[in-house]
């Protein structure tokens, strides 16, 4: 990566107390992971992207937020709850652990929607695949035994729905992920309030 670029990404940034829910689910998890089979996630670092934008010259940074402007004009804040977990692909071959998301899904999906719209004249194509939101919680390390990924899709299945912990959507933060020898750590470059 050129030492003027930055790896950017678009998200909804989560409050303390969802956090703390996801700290309680994610040692709930934990607990039946003996063999470290999943790379957990710092909780600090999980968030809900809207919009993944690899590396950037960080000269384009001023542009993007007058994009995210524009996407989050006309929107107001809303509601989400997280709730319940899952499993990418299946409950028996686990590659990524996910806290689900709920609440005014509509109101998410027509943001993200319009953050795609906003940003993709730069130069960062749609993505094809469907929007699924979801707050990653860990992932399958590439040496772990079938066995104990099944202990865990078990263990995510037996997981109570509902919700569990819920906040107010009031913005979306331009973000910039470093990759360190411990994991990826996240810095707010930029955030946009939805109009209130």
């Amino acid at each position: 990566m050129p030492p003027d670029s930055l790896r950017l990404f678009i998200a909804i940034e989560l409050p303390t107390d969802v956090c703390e829910a996801l700290a309680a689910l994610q040692k709930q998890l934990q607990s039946v992971d003996r063999t470290r089979a999943i790379r957990w996630s710092a909780i600090s670092s999980i968030h809900l992207t809207l919009k993944f934008l690899g590396d950037t010259p960080s000269e384009r940074v001023a542009t993007i937020e007058a994009a995210m402007r524009q996407a989050s004009a006309g929107h107001r804040p809303f509601d989400l709850n997280m709730g319940g977990a899952g499993c990418f692909p299946d409950m028996r071959r686990p590659r990524v652990v996910w806290a689900g998301v709920g609440g005014d899904l509509d109101s998410l999906h027509t943001l993200r929607d319009a953050v795609e719209r906003t940003v993709s004249p730069l130069g960062y194509p749609t993505e094809t695949r469907p929007f699924s939101p979801h707050l990653t919680l860990g992932r399958a390390r590439q040496e772990a035994s079938r066995e104990a990924l099944a202990a865990i899709g078990k263990q995510v299945e037996a997981v109570k729905q509902g919700s569990l912990a819920s906040w107010r959507v009031t913005g979306i933060s331009l973000m910039r992920s470093d990759l360190k020898p411990s994991g990826a750590v996240y810095t707010q470059v930029a955030h946009v309030a939805l109009n209130k």
